[in-house]
């Protein structure tokens, strides 16, 4: 089991450092989002509502920014790197679904060869500080989940072409619904009690971490904070996922 840490510091909401560099795109046509260190609050208060046991409100600070894609991986960009594609509802511009975390890891391997940098699936933490966006609400930016999401009352039981709703402050869309996401950690039942830097917990479970809500789940499971799991060799119709670029 590998356990990051955080040292001591100063308690605050978002507090971004400075030195953001650009975004930019891949040659796959990925836009690729520059998120900036800082600190946040991951988790919920407890009076949120939909708020798990699982969701104990700690601080996390980033000592190094990254990048993210704006979008989750379409079907098109997954096929180009794979060869393959079983996804359910069929679109290149739809979210690629029904793989499993094993196969995005593969994507993410052979994404690295071809461009020659470092990409991976995001932290938990590093998903949460992104969909956050420097806010505290339950949902991806302000206003409704309809403005930002598909979910279960209105996705009409399926997923839709990606970045078709409003982005959030950061630039990235489709966090909160469309599919769900698989994120790099083990899922653990609690977080540590520590307050942690650039956190990841790692230690070749069964289950991995699904974050973001789906085109199936109820608007309380599309929370930023909202957490999930599955079993990392299964693939499912509900979920996908999209890249980090270290730095």
């Amino acid at each position: 089991m590998r356990v990051v840490v955080a040292l001591g510091f100063l308690p605050g909401l978002f507090l971004p450092c400075m030195g953001k560099p650009p975004a930019f795109e891949n040659s796959l046509g990925m836009r690729m989002v520059p998120i900036q260190a800082g600190r946040f609050y991951m988790g919920s208060p407890a009076s949120e509502r939909g708020r798990q046991e699982d969701e104990r409100l700690h601080e996390v600070r980033f000592d190094h920014g990254f990048h993210m894609s704006s979008t989750e991986v379409t079907q098109s960009q997954f096929e180009e790197i794979m060869g393959w594609n079983r996804s359910f509802f069929r679109g290149p511009h739809h979210p690629v679904e029904g793989v499993s975390w094993k196969e995005a890891e593969t994507f993410c391997q052979r994404l690295s060869e071809r461009e020659g940098k470092t990409y991976r699936l995001p932290t938990e933490a590093q998903w949460e500080y992104a969909c956050k966006a420097g806010g505290d609400g339950p949902f991806s930016g302000p206003g409704s989940l309809d403005e930002l999401g598909w979910y279960s009352d209105q996705s009409e039981g399926r997923t839709r072409e990606v970045a078709q709703k409003q982005p959030n402050a950061w630039g990235l869309f489709d966090m909160c619904g469309n599919v769900a996401e698989w994120c790099l950690d083990d899922y653990m039942e609690q977080y540590p009690q520590a307050d942690r830097c650039d956190p990841w917990v790692e230690n070749q479970g069964v289950h991995k971490v699904v974050r973001g809500g789906s085109w199936d789940y109820s608007i309380l499971g599309c929370r930023c904070a909202a957490r999930s799991r599955r079993p990392s060799s299964h693939p499912h119709k509900t979920v996908g996922f999209r890249v980090v670029l270290l730095p």
